[in-house]
């Protein structure tokens, strides 16, 4: 019997976001002990080859946790179009998806489908907000927010998208400049969005 309601699918967002911030602080976690072992151990005074080695080996222990945090996106995105069982088997199709393309055509691949298939579905939440479509899945009501939200979080994406394509100068500057227009307008519905209705008002007043 389906069940898609409101305890089990806050049940559901609680452990995405849980297991999002615990990604989030252990990729933290390494990036300020690199910094601080990078410093204490005076690396940049020493030979290129030691520095190189030295960044390949902080890669390879902060890669298993990126890979983790661009598959949650992969999963969080789609739970703001699809009910939770749909949700649920969209989730179980990815991963079956993404071990195929993974075994045949690398890792690297696999991942970079994952985000174009996050940044499809994000794209499609920004214009379903925008025309203040209801059946959207939010924690928090009100238009501002939920338009900020989904700009946010396909500037998220798009950053992330963005460490693949860095050798490419034209669309990586492209990448940059669209990451941070969306990421800003995104931070000011989230945060402003009471102000942004009041200014609103005294414009049409």
């Amino acid at each position: 019997m389906e069940n898609t309601g409101p305890t089990q699918k806050a049940s559901y967002d609680f452990y995405l976001i849980l297991a999002t911030a615990v990604v989030l602080a252990i990729i933290s976690a390494i990036c300020i002990y690199g910094m601080f072992y990078f410093k204490h151990a005076q690396i940049q005074n020493m030979q290129p080859l030691f520095k190189a080695q030295y960044m390949n080996s902080m890669n390879e222990v902060v890669s298993p946790f990126i890979i983790c945090l661009i598959l949650l996106i992969g999963i969080c995105v789609p739970k703001r179009l699809l009910p939770t069982t749909i949700l649920n088997w969209f989730t179980l199709a990815l991963v079956v998806l993404l071990g195929v393309v993974s075994f045949y055509y690398g890792i690297i691949t696999a991942l970079k489908i994952n985000l174009m298939v996050a940044l499809a579905a994000q794209f499609a939440v920004l214009c379903l907000a925008l025309i203040g479509n209801q059946y959207l899945h939010f924690e928090k009501k009100g238009y501002w927010v939920r338009v900020g939200s989904s700009a946010m979080h396909l500037g998220i994406i798009l950053f992330i998208l963005d460490l693949f394509y860095y050798k490419n100068q034209t669309l990586h500057l492209t990448l940059f400049w669209v990451t941070t227009v969306s990421t800003v307008i995104g931070m000011l519905g989230c945060f402003y969005s009471e102000s942004i209705v009041n200014c609103i008002k005294k414009i049409r007043s």
